[in-house]
């Protein structure tokens, strides 16, 4: 992958913490929130936010039912940079949600509901405190997740900035070794930890290795030209505006 061996991690860290303090400061807001998740986008995201807002800087971790692992590793990447965190358990809310909506006994086509019904709650917890603070949500989502449509809408995809929009897989895992992002974060398989056992590559039924080679070159096998198409078109929706009707 050409692009990917030529992607400076140095010049590109230092121009998206310019690019952060500049969006903040023109929306009038002084610093940026985010969730910590354990993963590698959001410590990377952790990463740049702190270094546009050095003292102005949230990052909220919130477990729903999550792998006990997911809270100790991102609370490993607050500890290395000394972002001020809090911890939110939201499993009370959702449990209760879930009951007023009369969806008590989980079944196997409540899944993926559930699971984005846990994203949105997240991101109305990030959404309280940027209000309270005047920071804007800073959100971890990167090229390939936004080109497949691979996200809650209104859910992980309800952000004010998407740093990492234009990164494929492969260099924002070298944008977090550049950044000193710990060596467990940096090689964890990526999973948005929605459900046990769930993994990103497994969901999309491709490999991060495949997806970016493809997104970069435009080249690769038939199989991942067909997947990624079928997925782009069925997320096309979350990548628009509302449609409105024409007067």
């Amino acid at each position: 992958m050409k692009d990917a061996e030529a992607f400076d991690a140095r010049a590109t860290a230092v121009r998206l913490a310019g690019w952060i303090r500049r969006r903040v400061r023109s929306a009038g807001a002084v610093g940026g929130v985010f969730g910590l998740s354990g993963g590698l986008d959001s410590a990377v995201v952790a990463c740049l936010v702190h270094r546009a807002f050095p003292h102005s800087t949230l990052g909220l971790i919130l477990p729903c039912e999550s792998d006990p692992r997911d809270v100790d590793l991102a609370q490993a990447v607050a500890r290395k940079l000394a972002v001020p965190v809090r911890i939110i358990d939201l499993e009370p809310a959702y449990r209760a949600l879930l009951g007023e909506m009369g969806q008590g006994d989980e079944s196997a086509d409540q899944r993926l509901p559930r699971a984005n019904l846990k994203s949105r709650l997240r991101m109305t917890c990030l959404y309280y405190h940027a209000n309270l603070l005047n920071y804007l949500v800073v959100g971890s989502g990167n090229r390939c997740e936004l080109e497949l449509g691979y996200f809650t809408k209104y859910g992980d995809g309800g952000v004010d900035l998407l740093p990492l929009a234009r990164l494929v897989k492969s260099q924002v895992r070298k944008l977090g070794q550049q950044l000193g992002v710990p060596p467990a974060v940096l090689e964890r398989p990526p999973t948005a930890g929605l459900w046990p056992g769930q993994t990103d590559e497994g969901e999309l039924g491709l490999t991060y290795a495949e997806l970016d080679a493809y997104l970069l070159t435009g080249g690769g096998p038939r199989r991942v030209a067909d997947r990624v198409g079928a997925l782009s078109r069925r997320g096309r929706h979350k990548r628009q505006a509302p449609p409105m009707p024409r007067r």
